[in-house]
């Protein structure tokens, strides 16, 4: 590998890229505002700081969808500028690992590859590997021992479940699930409860919060139209109102989970009753949500340190430790 090596996580609400030069892995909103249909007005953080307040003549939008590039050429422009920004003026080319989905298809694959191919950005070589794996890495598991390991990656729209044993993927389960339908979740409940409508900002606020209000005892604070009046409110709502809201969301990612668990080969079954399930990925961390896997599966449950990360950190593993570095590959027909 060349002296610049990246790992990228592109994800529907965040893209995580670790940095080999200095040992970081830097996070942006993965979101990019357009002028004018063609103009680049601003991307990441920024973009999002906008969203929901912008004039006609920007639209802003995020690249990817359910876990897959729906938007190459946007994404494309997205990495291109986030990569310049991070090298600073360095041009020489560089090595890039991409993690992806593992139940998503070949031609699909492919666009990742492709993206950072046609993103403009000078490149040595370009590899992918398998999402849940990196997510196991990223989690302090060693991937390649003979062992059964369940994770869950709760991310923004999609939810993936996947079974781990000797560097590879046994099983796996995509479902569009995640952080954005909690998110909705909770807007129609304060509609159909208090008669207000919400941004969906404010309502990510209130489920990233929810586990400190009720600690605190204390209900959540949200602005909004009212639907009556059309008058701007401030409304306070209940935690008891969240809480029953993400609970139809939680019980589909764990009723995806059991379904995996019943077509698990014994032997690996027994490795996972020990082991417990590892849960992932930002929305993950939502308040109740690893209770109600423990309550509905019956297995213990180890939450991420690095619920955000995990996946980028994985894939610097790969990257600094000989060991692992068979787990990324070239894509057929595409080597570079």
């Amino acid at each position: 590998m060349s002296g610049s090596i990246f790992g990228i996580d592109l994800g529907t609400n965040n893209i995580k890229i670790y940095n080999r030069t200095d040992d970081s892995v830097i996070v942006e909103k993965n979101m990019i505002a357009i002028e004018n249909k063609n103009t680049l007005f601003a991307y990441g953080d920024s973009a999002y700081e906008m969203y929901e307040k912008a004039p006609a003549n920007i639209h802003i939008s995020y690249p990817l969808n359910n876990g897959v590039i729906a938007d190459i050429k946007n994404m494309a422009t997205f990495i291109k500028y986030f990569i310049g920004d991070i090298k600073k003026g360095d041009n020489k080319p560089s090595d890039f690992i991409i993690a992806v989905p593992t139940d998503i298809t070949e031609v699909e694959k492919r666009a990742f590859y492709d993206l950072i191919r046609d993103s403009g950005i000078k490149t040595h070589s370009i590899k992918i590997m398998e999402k849940a794996v990196a997510d196991g890495l990223g989690n302090g598991i060693d991937v390649k021992n003979a062992q059964g390991v369940l994770v869950v990656n709760v991310g923004y729209e999609t939810t993936e479940i996947s079974i781990l044993s000797l560097g590879g993927i046994v099983l796996s389960k995509l479902i569009k699930v995640g952080g954005l339908k909690f998110d909705d979740a909770i807007r129609q409940a304060v509609r159909r409860e208090q008669g207000l409508l919400i941004g969906v900002k404010t309502a990510e606020n209130v489920k990233i919060n929810l586990r400190e209000l009720k600690s605190n005892h204390e209900p959540a604070v949200v602005y909004g139209r009212d639907i009556v009046t059309g008058l701007p409110v401030e409304r306070t709502i209940p935690v008891e109102v969240v809480d029953k809201a993400l609970n139809e969301h939680f019980r589909t990612i764990i009723d995806n989970v059991k379904v995996i668990l019943e077509r698990t080969p014994p032997e690996l079954s027994a490795d996972i009753y020990r082991q417990g399930v590892y849960l992932t990925g930002g929305a993950s961390q939502v308040s109740r949500f690893a209770e109600s896997m423990y309550k509905g599966t019956g297995l213990k449950v180890n939450q991420s340190e690095n619920p955000m990360t995990s996946v980028a950190l994985g894939i610097s593993k790969v990257i600094k430790e000989e060991n692992y570095r068979s787990l990324a590959y070239s894509i057929e027909g595409m080597s570079r």
